[in-house]
């Protein structure tokens, strides 16, 4: 087995009805943009009723429709922040969790400790994480994933990747393997994918192999290491 291969991320998803919600990090190919992505899926009416929405450089998932709302417990929240030289995207409002602790000097690992998966039985849902530190005209990046123990929710395993970043290549993390009843999590070390120079044809290829019935939305950003400047992409299915 090469444990060195980078995959196509859309050949990862393509024909896999349920990823759930999944992150990339990573550095592109000519090594001179940070890259993160961030995309969501539901199965339920409740969470299909959703977009993104940028305000003042953050992410948020917000209701398409307010009036449909269900529970917006696990499916509104601020899903990517900057908090000084780090970019932190994750699955649920740990977002905020990580972001507080920063603040107070402490770290991404250390935030999450405070932090379980989700209370959604019987799928409990991986809470998934990442963040991106910028410094000297580089980055790194780590990834995180907190997992139920055992089928019942007794107990949370937490893993944390740290990621030295080489020029395209990136890794992908996201919350299922695939459909199921309940939906089986997650397993192993973030997946090694390919990440181009072109913010396009990265968006393009990762939101045409989502599930057409289960996607809801997606974002890509590149931020520019020299001078910290970015782009952007923003594809929600309902309008």
């Amino acid at each position: 087995m090469d444990i060195y291969k980078t995959n196509d991320i859309a050949e990862l998803i393509r024909g896999n009805s349920y990823v759930g919600r999944g992150i990339v990090l990573g550095k592109s190919g000519n090594g001179k943009k940070a890259v993160a992505a961030y995309f969501i899926m539901g199965r339920s009416a409740n969470s299909r009723n959703r977009v993104f929405a940028l305000k003042d450089g953050a992410l948020f998932t917000e209701p398409f429709d307010a009036s449909a709302v269900e529970d917006p417990s696990l499916i509104i929240y601020a899903a990517l922040r900057k908090v000084e030289n780090k970019l932190i995207v994750t699955n649920g409002d740990q977002t905020d969790t990580i972001a507080r602790a920063l603040r107070e000097g402490k770290t991404f690992s250390a935030a999450l400790r405070t932090r379980a998966f989700e209370p959604d039985a019987p799928n409990l849902t991986p809470r998934i994480s990442g963040m991106i530190t910028f410094g000297d005209g580089d980055m790194r990046y780590d990834m995180s994933i907190l997992k139920s123990a055992d089928p019942e929710g007794t107990a949370c395993n937490r893993y944390t990747f740290e990621y030295a970043a080489t020029a395209g290549v990136g890794h992908f993390l996201h919350t299922y393997v695939c459909d199921g009843a309940p939906i089986p999590s997650f397993q192993g070390e973030p997946e090694r994918v390919a990440v181009p120079d072109d913010i396009d044809a990265f968006t393009s290829d990762l939101w045409d192999a989502l599930d057409a019935d289960n996607k809801i939305s997606l974002y890509v950003r590149y931020t520019d290491l020299a001078d910290g400047s970015f782009e952007d992409r923003l594809i929600n299915k309902n309008k």
